[in-house]
Formats: C-alpha cells, sequence, structure tokens
C-alpha cells in the first residue's frame, strides 16, 4: 500500500479513532500516544493491509485492543483532568456563579469517578465524547439495550448524588 492509499483509508478515521482511545483511557495525552501507537502499526504493516475489507471497523478494534493493553499496564495510573474540556465555560458569569459552577463540575466529576467501570465507561462515550449508540456498541461490546441500561442507572445514581449533596451542602 502507498503513502496516499493509506492516508485516504486511515487518516479520515482518525477523530473518530481519538475520541474512542480518550473516552477509554480517560486522558488525552495517553489517547494521542495510543493513536500514535496506532497509526505506527498500522504503517509498519500496510502491506498486509490491502486484504481488509472494513478499515474503520479494523481500527476500532486496533485502538480499542490498545486501549485495554494500556489499562491494564502500570502506568495507566491517571486522573480525569480533562473532563472540563467537554464542559463550555462561560465568559458572562461573575465570580460567584463560576465558582459555583467550578463546584458542579468538581462534584459531577467525582461522582462519575464512583460509578462502577462500564457505567463510567458507557457516560463518557455517549456524555462526553458524543459517540452514537453504534459507536458503543462497537467499541464495548454491549448490546444497545445494555447500553441504555447502564446510561440510564449512572445518570440516575449522578442526579441523586447531586440532588443529595446540594440539599445537604446548601439546605436548597
Amino acid at each position: 500500500m502507498d503513502v496516499e492509499n493509506f492516508k485516504r483509508l486511515f487518516l479520515p478515521l482518525h477523530p473518530k479513532l481519538f475520541r474512542i482511545a480518550y473516552a477509554l483511557v480517560e486522558n488525552k495525552a495517553d489517547a494521542e500516544d495510543i493513536l500514535q501507537d496506532a497509526y505506527y502499526k498500522l504503517w509498519s504493516r500496510r502491506n498486509e493491509l490491502t486484504d481488509i475489507q472494513n478499515p474503520e471497523a479494523f481500527c476500532v478494534t486496533l485502538v480499542k485492543n490498545l486501549c485495554l493493553d494500556f489499562l491494564r499496564s502500570p502506568r495507566a495510573n491517571r486522573r480525569d483532568a480533562d473532563v472540563t474540556e467537554a464542559v463550555t465555560l462561560s465568559t458572562a458569569s461573575s465570580p460567584d456563579e463560576e465558582l459555583e459552577r467550578q463546584d458542579k463540575v468538581q462534584q459531577i466529576r467525582h461522582l462519575i469517578d464512583r460509578l462502577p467501570e462500564n457505567q463510567r465507561q458507557v457516560l463518557r462515550l455517549r456524555g462526553i465524547e458524543d459517540c452514537s449508540m453504534d459507536e458503543i456498541e462497537q467499541i464495548t461490546g454491549l448490546s444497545a439495550v445494555n447500553i441504555r441500561v447502564l446510561l440510564s442507572r449512572a445518570r440516575k445514581i449522578i442526579r441523586e448524588q447531586l440532588e443529595k449533596y446540594y440539599t445537604y451542602e446548601y439546605g436548597r
């Protein structure tokens, strides 16, 4: 496979592959490293890739496996500092409103971190990365029904915990 065919087949998949990697490893720098590894592996075996019938599915599986390998490795001790990138900042807010918004973001981040792994992963893919149900099915291997149940439970837990926190904290 020549350079032009490689670029035509695999480079348009980059945004989707990044979203998948980021949703799984929950860290922007690690997701970029994993994508770099994926493209290196693809380029190294470019002559063997001519027989692949669905390059997108192949790449998604490759990235998913690299992410799982990364998560099993000791260097996978990471924090979710990039979740705030998914929250749009309001420039017309007062300092009090900004402080309250930051408190909410921090509390939601904490609640998401406390969710079971499968709920946390599905919630990030759907809510933060804006993946479609089909993409989430492909990434996680779960059925659409399971994904909807996990999403519903995760949202319910977060909603209940937020209500409990703000009722206790602010007497609302």
